[in-house]
């Protein structure tokens, strides 16, 4: 499986809840901007997290790359989720090429738990961050973490 991992865009700090948080505009242009990383790849699905910035992010980049399938809501994918619960969710999935869309602190950990086979390392996702990890199968530390790209390389 080639698992595409993006984090929201940057998004309004405050809102009814912060489920309801809503992309700004330069969220969005964060987004669109990293849709270039995406093109030409093949995707099978794209999951988001129910959270309104997510849900906004992952409808930003299905029109970008011209995605014609639905996007998968997937509930284990807001922020405070466990690393782990993903990873038994991901067992199950038969795409080959899944891009998921959520939120930090659990993006960060994710793929720690993946490349690592822990949750403590470190790697920065700052909004709209995109993170590429290979696996053979989904497992704690089994992942190759083939790219990392943040919106500020797109500007050097």
């Amino acid at each position: 499986m080639r698992l595409w991992i993006l984090r929201h865009g940057q998004a309004a700090a405050r809102a009814a809840s912060d489920a309801e948080r809503p992309l700004t505009t330069a969220g969005e242009a964060e987004v669109r901007a990293m849709s270039a990383l995406l093109g030409g790849q093949p995707l099978d699905g794209i999951l988001a997290s129910p959270y309104l910035r997510a849900q906004q992010t992952a409808a930003l980049m299905r029109s970008a790359l011209n995605f014609t399938q639905d996007v998968g809501t997937a509930p284990w994918l807001t922020p405070d989720d466990e690393p782990g619960d993903v990873l038994r969710f991901l067992s199950e999935r038969t795409e080959k090429n899944l891009l998921l869309v959520s939120h930090q602190p659990l993006v960060s950990q994710l793929i720690s738990l993946l490349v690592e086979g822990n949750r403590t390392a470190h790697y920065p996702m700052p909004t709209a961050a995109l993170a590429c990890i290979d696996l053979d199968f989904v497992a704690a530390g089994l992942g190759n973490l083939a790219a990392l790209s943040v919106p500020a390389d797109l500007s050097r």
